[in-house]
């Protein structure tokens, strides 16, 4: 007898962050079948970030037992302003020649030949923490995505908040009028003080003008070209002066926004995320937490700050279950 049972549907998910890419191919139970990561490029074009992404997937899928032809759909989470109708990405500053906008939806799509879906990453993010990890038990909460910027994701009624879709940008909240640069060319933001682009960044200066810090050393022998998490992490373990007063100031800046945002919207939870966030893990969300209280009104109550619970894999689940339409 011939078996006609089909094979499970397959979709592909990618993560785009600033210094890597994570693709991923589930089934129809979001289990993780096959996984790649690539680092994210330093220069280039939106063209090469694209033929990196297009290389992880690949990967990705072979390791699944597939190719990219046979995914249903491969889902895309990236930073910047999103056009989901046409694919189309801009003004993702924290990526290399990525001012304008790209078709990156349409390019992937015929390197992989397979349709494209793209949401804005952080909240691809929280709505994965929404359907399947800590925010199953909140109808309202706030996803805070710490690492290379700083990104926020909103939900409302049990449903992913877009707003006319730039909902969500915590990261560029000013906290201090006159502040330091942000990436984004405004003054004060969060991500000025707390983004790990805008921390590199500062300490660099910092070094440049005499300030003694491991930080170049520690990324130099982990063979990386950027300031990643782990060499943040290892630098604050070595009690690196220079890097401790940084992620000191970025603990206080995501409080400040945090709880800034809290005021406005009164959600029931705060889910912590991103690269520096899933790195420093539950000891900077209990930090983030008393830095909050400092800000908070008065009258509201705390709400429930606590880490993700898909971990570094968030990011791309969230952007496979676009695929399927239940996604952000």
């Amino acid at each position: 007898m011939t078996d006609t049972t089909e094979a499970p549907e397959l979709r592909g998910g990618i993560d785009l962050g600033g210094t890597k890419i994570e693709a991923i191919v589930v089934d129809t139970n979001n289990k993780v079948l096959g996984s790649a990561r690539h680092p994210t490029p330093t220069s280039g074009t939106p063209a090469d970030v694209a033929a990196s992404m297009a290389q992880a997937i690949a990967e990705a899928a072979e390791a699944a037992g597939t190719t990219t032809e046979k995914l249903a759909g491969v889902g895309i989470g990236s930073p910047g302003s999103i056009n989901p109708d046409a694919g189309t990405v801009s003004s993702a500053r924290n990526l290399p020649g990525w001012e304008g906008s790209y078709a990156l939806g349409p390019e992937l799509s015929k390197k992989l030949g397979t349709r494209v879906a793209i949401g804005n990453d952080v909240q691809v993010a929280t709505a994965a923490e929404l359907k399947l990890g800590v925010g199953k038990q909140y109808s309202s909460l706030l996803g805070l995505f710490w690492g290379t910027g700083v990104g926020g994701g909103l939900v409302f009624d049990g449903k992913p908040w877009r707003g006319r879709g730039g909902a969500g940008e915590i990261g560029h909240m000013v906290i201090k009028l006159g502040g330091r640069r942000c990436p984004c060319g405004n003054e004060g933001c969060v991500e000025a003080y707390a983004g790990r682009a805008a921390m590199e960044a500062h300490a660099r200066h910092e070094i440049d003008h005499g300030r003694k810090s491991d930080l170049l050393k520690i990324m130099e022998h982990k063979q990386r070209e950027r300031f990643t998490s782990a060499v943040w992490e290892t630098a604050v373990e070595r009690g690196d002066e220079l890097a401790i007063e940084l992620i000191d100031g970025a603990v206080e800046a995501l409080g400040a926004g945090a709880a800034s945002a809290v005021n406005l919207l009164d959600v029931e939870a705060v889910v912590i995320g991103g690269g520096l966030g899933v790195r420093f893990g539950d000891e900077y969300v209990d930090r983030i937490r008393d830095a909050m209280k400092k800000h908070l009104f008065p009258g509201h109550t705390m709400p429930t700050v606590q880490l993700v619970g898909l971990g570094d894999m968030g990011g791309a689940i969230g952007a496979a279950l676009l695929v399927n339409g239940s996604g952000a």
